[in-house]
């Protein structure tokens, strides 16, 4: 059950994740063709821009992450022995280097990982986690948060950051040749039916296209979540554990410190807040989470 769940979790991972770069490929053609009347010149644009956000997000993600949640890193062992022990066996069980260590001063219940690969990585943990769970529930947040590091979460959260960013930026670059009457298209062509057809469609997929790339990332965090649950139990073999974390983190307040920007990248939603679908959801629902774990 575990070992299935971890495959078929990545497999849907693989799809989203395909899924996500086609759309920036199709905003970045769409762009193109109403603007400049050449798809490939916006496929183009948008892959220049994507390697672009993604190298600058990359090379400082951990340090602009962190600030933004207003985390202080712990420098030695002494200052939270418990905490700094527990990440160093789960990353030695996990088979990955012993990440930064960072407190974020919220007294709820939350944790997150990032960075751009296993040797460069941070875990974050508020103080609430630390006062209200046991060492087992906390041993369950932490190999949750490694399998983040040992599955490449962090630096696949991290490109879909960029991809969001690509897509946004190339839809507000629309919004300017727009605005300003930009564009080269030829007006004998716009006379034909087909190229009519084909222009609606591309301001279409021009206006909905950041909340595509919304649900797209929405859907990788819920995804990958499920792998991290799994992952985790594969480390710690004791569901229980996180079971019962999970229960304590999701009746817990909201978080104050908390950056909206940073809302999929913890284990639990930091602002408990619930939208009408799941489709908008950040996170999987926690009692469908408790239940895969109780089927382990």
């Amino acid at each position: 059950m575990l070992f299935n769940q971890i495959a078929q979790n990545k497999r849907r991972t693989f799809y989203v994740m395909f899924g996500f770069l086609l759309l920036v490929a199709l905003i970045g053609a769409s762009l193109g063709y109403v603007f400049c009347n050449s798809a490939t010149a916006g496929v183009l644009l948008a892959v220049v821009l994507g390697i672009f956000y993604m190298l600058s997000m990359l090379s400082r993600s951990t340090e602009i992450v962190m600030n933004m949640n207003q985390a202080v890193e712990i420098k030695h062992e002494s200052e939270f022995p418990e905490l700094w022990h527990i990440i160093e066996d789960m990353s030695l069980v996990g088979k990955v280097p012993m990440p930064r260590v960072f407190i974020i001063e919220d007294p709820s219940p939350n944790a997150f990982a990032t960075g751009r690969d296993p040797e460069h990585s941070a875990v974050a943990v508020t103080r609430g986690l630390l006062n209200r769970l046991n060492r087992e529930e906390l041993e369950g947040v932490i190999a949750h948060e490694i399998s983040h590091i040992r599955n490449y979460d962090i630096r696949l959260q991290t490109t879909a950051l960029a991809l969001v960013a690509v897509i946004s930026a190339l839809v507000n670059l629309g919004g300017n040749f727009f605005w300003w009457g930009g564009g080269s298209r030829r007006r004998d062509d716009d006379n034909n039916g087909a190229n009519v057809l084909v222009l609606v469609l591309s301001i279409f997929v021009l206006i909905l296209g950041p909340l595509a790339a919304s649900l797209a990332q929405m859907a990788l965090s819920r995804n990958r979540e499920f792998l991290a649950d799994a992952s985790g139990v594969e480390l710690t073999r004791n569901p229980q554990g996180l079971i019962s974390a999970l229960q304590k983190i999701s009746n817990s307040e909201p978080m104050k410190n908390a950056d909206p920007s940073s809302s999929s990248l913890y284990i639990s939603n930091p602002f408990k807040d619930k939208s009408w679908t799941h489709l908008f959801d950040t996170h999987p629902p926690t009692e469908e989470r408790i239940a895969r774990l109780e089927r382990m």
